[in-house]
């Protein structure tokens, strides 16, 4: 199920749960494992997975009293179609300034 825009952009509007996202492209984490690598409490480390899971950007699986929790990399797709809308900007830019260097060589 595809989450709305508004959901995965405010998901991945806060720095420690972009960390999270970075922690789990290698494969799943156990919460503990994900928490060792901030410095706050378990319980917000557990809020801000709950807004992942809660914009559909990773799963939770229990084993027994341990949860893991696994990136679900294709619900970035909103966040991929973004930044695909203004790489011709960026584009557009960069073969302009590679043409005025390229003149300025020549002079």
């Amino acid at each position: 199920m595809m989450h709305t825009e508004p959901e995965v952009f405010g998901a991945i509007s806060h720095p420690a749960r972009r960390r999270m996202l970075d922690l789990l492209v290698d494969g799943d984490r156990p919460v503990n494992e994900i928490a060792e690598n901030f410095e706050m409490s378990r319980p917000a480390v557990s809020q801000h997975l709950r807004v992942l899971l809660g914009a559909g950007l990773v799963t939770e699986q229990r084993h027994g009293r341990e949860r893991r929790y696994r990136l679900v990399p294709e619900q970035l797709e909103p966040v991929r179609d973004w930044i695909a809308h203004y790489e011709r900007f960026w584009d557009d830019n960069f073969t302009r300034l590679r043409r005025h260097l390229e003149k300025g060589d020549k002079r």
